[in-house]
């Protein structure tokens, strides 16, 4: 089984780097997967990717030894372990609510003796059967990431005793859901949501675990001083966006003599 690039740094203390890819298609994952970037984050639950398009983007990155982040759809145990078959190094799990809902989460994706995580093996993660089934099991537990997302007010109640389960790798906190939660959406400045940010941060930490979240260029340094070492930054979607609007904008600015241009009778 291929290891993760994200848990190697992790484990090692170093930061990890992510971008969010929203467009389905496997060359916009092999371009940001050239790049150098760690970890592509794909998304299920708001984007409408096929499991197709996951796969192939998860092959595109493999290519270049960059892991493969899959937020997962709320839903059944298929929904959650069939992106790990298809060898995604992790899967993110929205919108934890509770200690009872991260525990439901730790038994679908997890092996014994941790969780009851359904076994095939003959999928590419397994090498399509050629991986011993304990070393197949033993191997998925220790390198592959689950992570859930903190992004509501009613987790924060029992944090610590969610941080401190085992099988959890990571507690990623969502400002943006968060803000909307506590109603004050967009308000990065919320004294609600800046408390959040650094419990999360400060409980991931306390009980061995990594915490996560999504920043900028602007204030990756006050995310990495609150312990934050899985940063995303950026998004395919919105680099595309600025990179129109300039072109747009640079036309804008332009004036051109105008040329009279006759009509195919030359009238």
């Amino acid at each position: 089984m291929r290891s993760s690039r994200v848990l190697k740094k992790l484990r090692a203390g170093e930061l990890v780097s992510c971008f969010k890819l929203n467009l389905s298609d496997a060359r916009v994952a092999e371009i940001a997967a050239m790049a150098g970037i760690d970890c592509l984050w794909t998304d299920m639950e708001h984007v409408p990717n096929s499991i197709g398009d996951i796969e192939r983007m998860i092959w595109a990155a493999k290519a270049h030894d960059t892991d493969v982040l899959v937020r997962v759809a709320r839903g059944s145990y298929s929904h959650y372990i069939r992106p790990l078959e298809m060898d995604a190094a992790g899967i993110m799990v929205p919108h934890c609510m509770s200690l009872a809902d991260a525990k439901s989460v730790v038994r679908m994706t997890r092996f014994q003796p941790i969780g009851m995580r359904p076994v095939d093996g003959g999928n590419a993660d397994g090498a399509y059967c050629a991986i011993d089934f304990n070393d197949y099991q033993a191997t998925a537990n220790d390198e592959r990431f689950v992570i859930l997302q903190i992004e509501d007010p009613e987790p924060l109640e029992e944090l610590d005793a969610i941080a401190a389960l085992p099988g959890v790798d990571m507690l990623f906190f969502g400002p943006g859901d968060f803000s909307h939660a506590i109603g004050a959406a967009g308000v990065w400045d919320d004294p609600r949501l800046l408390d959040a940010r650094k419990r999360v941060a400060e409980a991931a930490i306390k009980h061995g675990k990594f915490a996560g979240t999504v920043g900028s260029a602007a204030n990756l340094p006050k995310l990495i001083e609150l312990g934050y070492r899985f940063i995303s930054v950026g998004a395919d979607v919105v680099g595309l966006t600025q990179y129109c609007n300039s072109v747009v904008n640079a036309f804008a600015g332009v004036e051109a003599p105008r040329v009279k241009v006759e009509g195919i009778y030359g009238k």
